[in-house]
């Protein structure tokens, strides 16, 4: 197994530790969260850093592949529950937004597949690339806002700002997943053409 897809399997490891963490309501001052938030930081970054290694060194497999987004999605999807399960997003806000994040996934996923099957490229997406980015910034910064809600450090008039970034940044990735979802579709809607007949 090469390097960058040990670095894949390192990111779906963290993940419990960083739910185990997350909800460490036992350990003083809400720290866990905190410890919580890195553990999603350097994850993300690891992200990047397996991708630049593999086209850096032509180390590109099939299990690569499939370890790498795999990891992603599930990372990205884990913290997004979290900060929907402690009401972080208000209900029922929050349910539509991972339905919306989670329900786009797995239609993207599913075109990928039928894709394979047809020996089909599908063409990259920058809508998706853009959503990827914001999301991946408003994480955390929903997870310092739970962070803030638990430890009443931030009160009054800079929560309320702080509150009104993390709903700016949380809306427009959830735009952005919608748009990105529909122009995949749309771009790649001829693998869904039937082959009968040919």
């Amino acid at each position: 197994m090469n390097l960058p897809n040990k670095i894949s399997i390192i990111r779906i490891i963290l993940i419990p530790f960083m739910i185990f963490f997350y909800f460490a309501s036992f350990l003083p001052n809400s720290i866990g969260k905190i410890v919580a938030l890195i553990i999603f930081i350097f994850a993300s970054i690891t992200d990047m850093l397996d991708g630049y290694i593999a086209r850096k060194n032509n180390l590109i497999t099939d299990l690569g592949k499939f370890l790498d987004p795999i990891a992603d999605k599930l990372l990205t999807t884990s913290a997004l529950l979290l900060v929907v399960c402690d009401q972080t997003i208000p209900v029922p806000y929050g349910f539509f937004i991972a339905i919306i994040i989670i329900g786009r996934e797995l239609i993207i996923s599913a075109f990928r597949q039928i894709a394979a099957t047809k020996n089909y490229v599908m063409a990259a997406d920058w809508f998706g690339k853009i959503k990827t980015i914001v999301q991946d910034i408003s994480l955390p910064f929903l997870f310092l806002l739970s962070y803030f809600y638990t430890t009443n450090i931030l009160d009054g008039q800079a929560l309320f700002i702080f509150e009104i970034i993390n709903w700016i940044l949380i809306g427009m990735a959830t735009l952005l997943t919608i748009v990105s979802g529909i122009n995949y579709v749309v771009k790649n809607r001829k693998i869904l053409k039937s082959n009968e007949g040919k």
